[in-house]
């Protein structure tokens, strides 16, 4: 049993190395991998947050629109038929 434990506490070490070593090669593949993406300019991303906006803002109204129009027509059928 004790030589089990010796062991064990043996390898903790190098069970602590092992998890270093592949931490700081993970981030060091992150910062590479950082490096070959192909970034937006700035031009580019006010482009398309204008883009977005907008088109956000059109299918607001748009489903506003309907909500109200189905609100209307279903309020309407209610007066007509009481319910």
């Amino acid at each position: 049993m004790k030589a089990a434990m010796a062991e064990n506490l043996k390898e903790a070490p190098a069970n602590v190395t092992g998890w270093y070593a592949r931490g700081r090669q993970f981030l060091s593949e992150v910062r590479n991998e950082m490096g070959r993406v192909s970034w937006p300019t700035r031009r580019e991303v006010w482009a398309t947050t204008i883009v977005v906006i907008l088109t956000s803002a059109i299918f607001g109204l748009y489903l506003f629109f309907v909500d109200l129009g189905l609100s209307n027509a279903i309020g309407w059928v209610f007066r007509r038929f009481g319910a």
